[in-house]
């Protein structure tokens, strides 16, 4: 039985909800509010080597990759196997799960600073040093919707939740 995050947009918080199917066809209901307007997350795990074609009005800052796409899903289950083996103070393992995730992400999506910041991590330049010169772009994207706990971030609920 898979779980799924979603976002309600709110009470500002991340729940995950354990499916009984695969695939369900409804979204689930915010356990705090009752908001039926809930958004489907990324796990924090989901980045990818191999792209998923973007349909064509997937394009833009918000857009997402499809993640009921098998291929997606594939990829996903691959950056979380690679993640195991990540040395979280290696630059360089950074920039490669960087650069996975933008694979992942329909073309567009992404800030162009993330090349430049990837390109840095290569190099092996200290991830605190690209912080202070770009902002916390790095964090911005290894956090997702949680964000970086500034004004309108996501707070993670610790529950788990039939859906």
């Amino acid at each position: 039985m898979p779980i799924y995050e979603f976002a309600c947009p709110k009470c500002r918080k991340i729940f995950s909800f354990l499916s009984k199917r695969v695939n369900p066809d409804r979204l689930p209901v915010c356990p705090k509010c009752g908001n039926t307007q809930m958004e489907k997350q990324l796990s924090r795990f989901a980045m990818t080597r191999r792209a998923a074609e973007p349909s064509e009005s997937g394009e833009g800052p918000d857009a997402m990759p499809d993640l009921d796409d098998p291929r997606v899903a594939r990829a996903m289950a691959e950056i979380e196997r690679d993640m195991e083996h990540m040395d979280e103070n290696n630059p360089r393992h950074m920039a490669h799960l960087m650069r996975r995730m933008k694979e992942l992400m329909p073309p567009g999506s992404m800030p162009k600073e993330l090349d430049v910041a990837i390109k840095r991590l290569e190099a092996g330049e200290d991830p605190e040093k690209i912080e202070e010169d770009m902002g916390d772009l790095l964090g911005d994207l290894m956090d997702g919707a949680e964000g970086g706990g500034g004004e309108g971030a996501y707070s993670r609920d610790s529950g788990l939740y039939d859906y």
